[in-house]
C-alpha cells in the first residue's frame, strides 16, 4: 500500500497510469477508482507514519540546547475556487539544529495563522523565528515552558517600553546608536492581555552598506506598490537587523545572538529540498481526503531522505556552527 501511494503522490502518472504500472510490475491488480478510494482512506495512516519518523529522529535534550527554527511554507489548493480565493495548504514546520532535520509538521489550510507556540516547546530549546512570530503572549508561553527565543522584529512590531513603563522610540534609539552600529539593552513589550509587560533583550546591528541599500530599495518598492507614503522611521530601520531575545547577556553575548539568528536560513533550505528535491507541489485534487495524503506522502519522504541529504546535494552544512 505504501509503495502504491508513494508512486502516485510523488509521480506524475495520474491515477490510471499508476494503477496500470502497479499491475504491470506485479505489485497489485487495481483500478484507478480503487486507488483513489484507498488514497482518500489513508490520511490518518500516513500521519502516523510521519509522526513515527519524526519521533525516531527526536533530539536528546541531555546533549545540549536544541536550536529550533520555526516557519511555514504553503502549496496552492487546486481548482478554480482555490485560485480565485488564493487558497493554500499551509505546512507549519520546525527545523532542528544541529541535526538539520525537520522535527515537527502540522498541516492546515490558510485559515490557520502562523503562531510561535503552535509547535510544542522542548524545555531548554532556543527557538528562532522571523518577524511574523513577534507575538508577546505566545513568547511568554515559551518562557513559561523553560524555552528561549530569538525573533526578528520591526521598529513598529510592538509597543516598546522602558523599565518604568514609558514608551520607547525605537527609531530614535537606532539613530542615536548609528555611529556605534550596535545596540544591546533590556526592553519591555506591552501585552494586550493586560498582563505585566514582557521583559526581553533588544539586540540590533547595523547592516553593511550594500545590504542596507537593498533593504531601502525594497521598502520603497513596497510603499510604491501599496500606494502609501514611506516614513522616515521605516527608512532608518531598514539599515538595521533588529532582534529580541529571552537569552541572558551573561550566557550569550551580542555576537552569539546575531550568530544564532543567522542560522534561520537553514529552514529555507529545508523547504527548498522539500519542493525541489522531493517535488512537493499543490495536490492535484480539490477533495481534502485526497489532498491531505498527497502532502503527507511528501513529508514522509523528506523525513526518510534527510539522513542521506549530504549524498544528494552539494550545499554546505552548518551543524558545527549550531
Amino acid at each position: 500500500m505504501l509503495r502504491l501511494i508513494l508512486a502516485y503522490c510523488l509521480g506524475e502518472k495520474g491515477l490510471r497510469l499508476t494503477a496500470a504500472w502497479a499491475t504491470s510490475v506485479g505489485l497489485v491488480d487495481i483500478s484507478n477508482v480503487a486507488l483513489l478510494y484507498r488514497l482518500r482512506q489513508c490520511g490518518d495512516w500516513l500521519a502516523i507514519l510521519v509522526e513515527q519518523a519524526l519521533a525516531a529522529a527526536a533530539p536528546k535534550a541531555s546533549r545540549g540546547r536544541l536550536i529550533r527554527i520555526v516557519d511555514a511554507t504553503t502549496v496552492p489548493k487546486a481548482g478554480t475556487s482555490g485560485r480565485n480565493k488564493n487558497a493554500v495548504w499551509r505546512i507549519h514546520s520546525a527545523f532542528d539544529l544541529p541535526q538539520e532535520r525537520f522535527g515537527h509538521f502540522e498541516l492546515t489550510d490558510q485559515r490557520a495563522g502562523e503562531t510561535l507556540d503552535r509547535i510544542p516547546a522542548v524545555a531548554g530549546e532556543i527557538r528562532l523565528a522571523d518577524r511574523a512570530y513577534l507575538q508577546p503572549e505566545r513568547m511568554a508561553h515559551l518562557v513559561d515552558a523553560d524555552a528561549d527565543f530569538v525573533i526578528r522584529a520591526g521598529w513598529k512590531s510592538a509597543r516598546w517600553l522602558d523599565a518604568e513603563g514609558n514608551l520607547v522610540d525605537l527609531t530614535a534609539e537606532l539613530r542615536n546608536a548609528s555611529a556605534r552600529g550596535l545596540i544591546d539593552r533590556p526592553i519591555w513589550i506591552k501585552r494586550k492581555s493586560g498582563a505585566p509587560p514582557l521583559a526581553v533583550r533588544l539586540v540590533a546591528a547595523k547592516k553593511p552598506a550594500q545590504a542596507a541599500a537593498a533593504a531601502r530599495r525594497k521598502a520603497r518598492r513596497t510603499a510604491q506598490k501599496g500606494g502609501h507614503q514611506l516614513s522616515r522611521q521605516t527608512l532608518d530601520a531598514a539599515d538595521w537587523v533588529i532582534l529580541v531575545t529571552s537569552l541572558r547577556l551573561e550566557d550569550f553575548t551580542t555576537a552569539d545572538i546575531l550568530a544564532l539568528y543567522r542560522l534561520r536560513w537553514r529552514i529555507e533550505l529545508g523547504f527548498k529540498r522539500l519542493k525541489s528535491l522531493i517535488g512537493l507541489k499543490g495536490p492535484p485534487g480539490t477533495d481534502e481526503r485526497s489532498a491531505r495524503p498527497h502532502i503527507l506522502a511528501h513529508l514522509l519522504i523528506i523525513l526518510l531522505l534527510e539522513p542521506l541529504v549530504d549524498e544528494l546535494e552539494d550545499s554546505p552544512r552548518l551543524a558545527d556552527a549550531a
